[in-house]
């Protein structure tokens, strides 16, 4: 099993972004992966990344593949992550 999984809670470690967290929505192939804050939350727009770039957390929220931004906040707020998350934007 990847720890890089759909609903993954991580914080990107490169780029303008860096320091900010963001949830994986998909898995696009063993190097890179598709993320999002969502962008309204954190600053940080929904694009592919490079694994290298993320730093995993031991945080996980139940979503779908491929969520659109309204479900990863629902979830958000569901596992009361959303607090840390706007704490962390820039």
């Amino acid at each position: 099993m990847s720890l890089f999984e759909v609903g993954r809670v991580c914080v990107k470690k490169a780029g303008r972004e860096a320091g900010r967290f963001c949830v994986i929505v998909d898995l696009i192939d063993k190097n890179y992966v598709l993320v999002t804050g969502p962008k309204q939350l954190t600053g940080v727009r929904r694009r592919r990344v490079n694994i290298d770039h993320l730093e995993i957390t031991k945080h996980k929220i139940n979503i779908s593949k491929g969520a659109d931004d309204d479900e990863v906040v629902k979830a958000l707020n569901e596992s009361t992550l959303l607090k840390i998350f706007q704490g962390r934007k820039k």
